[in-house]
C-alpha cells in the first residue's frame, strides 16, 4: 500500500515555538506533552504529522499488542516479561514511531480498551482488546480540538500520560499495561479553553497565530505549492536536512541523562515561579526538564541561561492565574519577570 507523502518537518516555515516544543517532548517524554493553541489553518496538524518522519525507528517485540521494548522492563507488557522470565526467545522488529489520533467522538472503551467478559467467565482467560492508549505506547497521541473533548476522557488521558500505565477494570477483572506516550493537544481558543486544572497538566503550552508578514506568507504558499506539484522531488531536496535533524534527536536522547543544571539556575527558575504566584511545583519541574532537553538538543552537557530563556514561557504561560483586568499577555509577563530576574543576577 502506497503511503501518502508527508510535508517535511524541516521545510515548515515559521511557528518555531511549536516545533521546538514538539522536539523537546520527543527528546524527553517526561516533560509531559504539549498543548498547541492557535488559529485555524496555522499548520498545527501538518507540523505534528511531519514530526513522525524525522523520528528514528524503534525496536519492538514482534506480535506484541503494546509495542513492547525488547529489553526495558518499564516499557514491556506482562506477556513479554513472562516470556523473558521463562527464557523464551523474542523476535524483534523495527517500526516507525506510532502516531495515534484520538477522534472527538471516542468512547472510554475505544480509548482504554475492553475486556471480553464472556471469554473471561466461560473460558477463564483474560482476553483484552487494546484501545488507543495501547496503540500509542512509545509514540505520540494527538488530540485535535482537545478543548472540545469530554473532560472525563481528558482526565483519563492525562492520568495515563503522567503515570505511564493504563488500567482497565471490569466486573472485578483488571488488566494493566504500559502507556508511555507524548500527548499532543491542539485547539482554537475561539472554541473555549481547557479547564485550568487540566491545562496545568500539559508540560508545555505554545500559542501560535497566523503569520502577518506578507513576504513570509508568500514563502509558505510557495513551499506548499512546490510540494503539491512534485512531492518526490521536494522530499529529495529536504532529505539531507531531515536526516541531520533525525541524527540530532537521537544524539540528544542519548546525551540527556548526562545533562546537568546548576543549583543557581534551579534557584532562578523557582524564584520566577514563586514571584509569578504559580500554584504547585509542576512549573518548576517542567522548566528544569525542558531546559535540560534544550541543552541536549544543542549538544551541551550543561544547561546555560539561553536554554532556560528558550523554554520558560512555554513551561509557565498556561500556569499563570488569569487577571481579567490585565491587558498584558501572559507570555509578556513571564518575559518581563525573566529580564528582571537575570538583570539582578551577580
Amino acid at each position: 500500500m502506497q503511503t501518502q507523502p508527508i510535508f517535511p518537518f524541516t521545510a515548515i516555515v515559521g511557528q518555531e515555538e511549536m516545533k521546538l516544543a514538539l522536539l523537546l517532548n520527543v527528546i524527553d517524554p517526561k516533560i509531559g506533552g504539549v498543548m498547541i493553541m492557535g488559529d485555524r489553518g496555522t499548520g498545527k496538524t501538518t507540523t505534528i504529522r511531519a514530526l513522525i518522519d524525522i523520528l528514528p525507528s524503534i525496536p519492538v517485540v514482534k506480535g506484541d499488542l503494546f509495542n513492547s521494548h525488547p529489553s526495558d522492563p518499564e516499557l514491556m507488557s506482562a506477556d513479554v516479561q513472562k516470556k523473558i522470565a521463562n527464557k523464551e526467545p523474542l523476535v524483534i522488529e523495527y517500526i516507525k514511531v506510532p502516531m495515534v489520533d484520538l477522534p472527538l467522538g471516542a468512547t472510554e472503551d475505544r480509548l482504554c480498551g475492553t475486556i471480553d467478559m464472556e471469554k473471561a467467565l466461560v473460558e477463564g482467560v483474560k482476553s483484552f482488546e487494546p484501545g488507543l492508549l495501547a496503540k500509542a505506547h512509545r509514540g505520540l497521541l494527538y488530540v485535535d480540538e482537545v478543548n472540545l473533548l469530554d473532560d472525563h476522557l481528558v482526565d483519563i488521558l492525562l492520568d495515563a500520560a503522567a503515570s505511564g500505565w493504563n488500567t482497565v477494570e471490569r466486573e472485578g477483572i483488571s488488566i494493566r499495561h504500559p502507556a508511555r506516550f507524548v500527548l499532543i493537544g491542539s485547539g482554537n481558543p475561539e472554541e473555549g479553553e481547557l479547564r485550568p486544572q487540566l491545562l496545568d497538566r500539559f508540560g508545555l503550552h505554545t500559542s501560535i497565530s497566523t503569520v502577518k508578514d506578507a513576504k513570509l506568507r508568500v514563502k509558505i504558499v510557495e513551499e506548499r505549492s512546490a510540494f503539491d506539484r512534485d512531492p518526490e522531488k521536494y522530499l529529495q531536496r529536504w532529505q539531507e536536512a531531515q536526516e541531520k535533524l533525525s541524527n540530532q534527536i537521537v544524539h540528544a536522547q542519548q546525551l540527556l541523562p548526562h545533562v546537568t543544571i546548576s543549583e543557581s539556575y534551579k534557584v532562578l527558575i523557582s524564584q520566577i515561579c514563586a514571584e509569578l504566584d504559580i500554584d504547585g511545583l509542576r512549573g518548576d519541574i517542567v522548566t528544569n526538564r525542558a531546559a535540560c532537553a534544550h541543552a541536549a538538543l544543542r549538544n551541551c552537557k550543561q544547561v546555560e541561561i539561553q536554554d532556560i530563556e528558550k523554554v520558560i514561557v512555554m513551561s509557565l504561560r498556561h500556569r499563570l492565574r488569569k487577571d481579567p483586568l490585565s491587558t498584558m499577555d501572559s507570555g509578556e509577563r513571564i518575559q518581563q519577570m525573566w529580564q528582571s530576574a537575570i538583570s539582578d543576577m551577580p
